[in-house]
């Protein structure tokens, strides 16, 4: 199965870089999803989407105004009209060889690297490596909306796991996110409320 292009990086830190996509683009990544950026000095650098933005447009903010608005005008703005949607990744840890580690890569992405949605056996190999280091990486970023990311994560994850017939990933998950914020419980219900409006979590 080939793999799915989802954009090129527009910028980055140690932490996190920014995607920039067509918004026509129809594999559209999900929040939550876990993506790659393979760099030329041999490290493949792992990411969970964060968030998902549409830029401003000037031609969109006349349209809006507008009733009705054809829909041939519509499928034109999307299709023809570069608008980018921006995506921002947390990275949450590398590959380097056959070693895969849940520690931030060495060095970020650069500019127009290439970014790639992992597939479902990937996501089992980076998540079911280690003892879900990568989970503290998501549960730093310090805004009530991680909570929303990190289940829309999980239910991701364990879709891939089931394919793999290893159906108890998502409760091992949930419960080291307990471990990892048993000393923040403000943090640790917002999690757990969200987790309770997935299906994910009737089955834990």
């Amino acid at each position: 199965m080939s793999e799915i292009q989802i954009g090129r990086l527009l910028s980055a830190n140690s932490r996190q870089f920014l995607v920039g996509c067509h918004a026509s683009q129809i594999n559209l990544p999900s929040l939550g999803a876990l993506a790659r950026v393979d760099l030329e000095s041999g490290y493949a650098v792992y990411g969970v989407i964060m968030d998902i933005s549409i830029a401003d447009d000037g031609f969109v903010r006349q349209l809006a105004t507008v009733e009705p608005i054809d829909e041939a005008i519509v499928r034109d703005h999307r299709l023809n009209r570069s608008v980018p949607l921006e995506i921002r990744v947390q990275m949450v840890g590398y590959r380097l060889g056959d070693r895969i580690s849940h520690l931030l890569p060495p060095q970020p992405p650069l500019g127009l690297d290439r970014m790639v949605l992992c597939s479902s056996s990937e996501v089992v190999e980076f998540t079911s490596s280690g003892r879900f280091g990568y989970l503290r990486h998501l549960l730093q970023e310090n805004t009530a909306f991680v909570s929303e990311v990190l289940a829309a994560h999980l239910q991701l994850a364990q879709q891939a796991h089931q394919k793999a017939a290893r159906s108890d990933w998502a409760e091992r998950a949930v419960q080291e996110i307990i471990t990892l914020l048993r000393d923040d419980y403000p943090t640790l219900i917002r999690v757990l409320h969200c987790l309770a409006d997935t299906q994910l979590f009737d089955r834990l």
